[in-house]
């Protein structure tokens, strides 16, 4: 079972994902999309976050957030999800989950590797062949830089993005890129170099080598 993450540092990065109960679509159509954006907006005056980065698909929606201070993520995640599910059951008329449960996060070190996941999370329409163009997707933060538009307001990362960002998030992940991704989304574990996810993932630390008592041998 995926370990949960009890809790988001401030001025952490944390990579934030939720899907559609049983993977079914959750956005339908466009006024659902803009639905959930306006909430987003409205959750900021509850329990302000940084947001760097997000892309709605029809049955998830990936977030890159910074918190401010402890416990605003949990507040924010939480009003969001309770307000959308009571909206989405009263234009739908359904009951029932609508979310799979609780969101699933992962810390991202504020390195190259940020960079990584915000291309990962831009790039997630063209990846699924909704769009020729990771841009042209309107549900995404990149078609914001591309296009201006400003709402939802984006947090600018701690590492500047490059001249030609939105060409590099058009090409592809490497599959080791990839592979390391999904396992930090599945296993909702750090993503960063080796020895900042050793520092911040308890299991690891665990599973480390112990250090033998006493006084180190003699070399002969």
């Amino acid at each position: 079972m995926p370990r949960s993450l009890r809790q988001l540092q401030p001025g952490g990065y944390y990579h934030l994902i939720n899907r559609g109960n049983d993977r079914r679509a959750v956005f339908h159509t466009p006024a659902d999309y803009r639905s959930f954006l306006s909430l987003v907006n409205a959750a900021q005056d509850r329990a302000p976050v940084g947001l760097l980065a997000f892309c709605l698909m029809p049955n998830h929606f990936h977030l890159v957030i910074t918190p401010g201070h402890a416990g605003d993520v949990s507040r924010w995640m939480h009003w969001l999800m309770t307000t959308h599910t009571h909206r989405h059951r009263l234009r739908y008329e359904t009951t029932g989950a609508i979310w799979q449960g609780r969101f699933k996060a992962f810390p991202i070190e504020d390195d190259a590797h940020l960079h990584t996941v915000l291309r990962y999370v831009e790039r997630n329409a063209l990846r699924a062949g909704l769009v020729d163009r990771a841009e042209r997707w309107p549900w995404g933060s990149l078609a914001i830089r591309a296009n201006g538009t400003p709402s939802p307001e984006l947090t600018t990362p701690p590492i500047q993005l490059p001249s030609d960002w939105i060409e590099r998030v058009n090409e592809a992940h490497t599959p080791a890129e990839l592979e390391a991704l999904r396992t930090c989304v599945n296993r909702q574990r750090p993503f960063g170099h080796r020895e900042w996810i050793r520092d911040r993932d308890p299991h690891l630390r665990a599973t480390a080598p112990a250090r033998r008592r006493g006084r180190p041998r003699k070399e002969n």
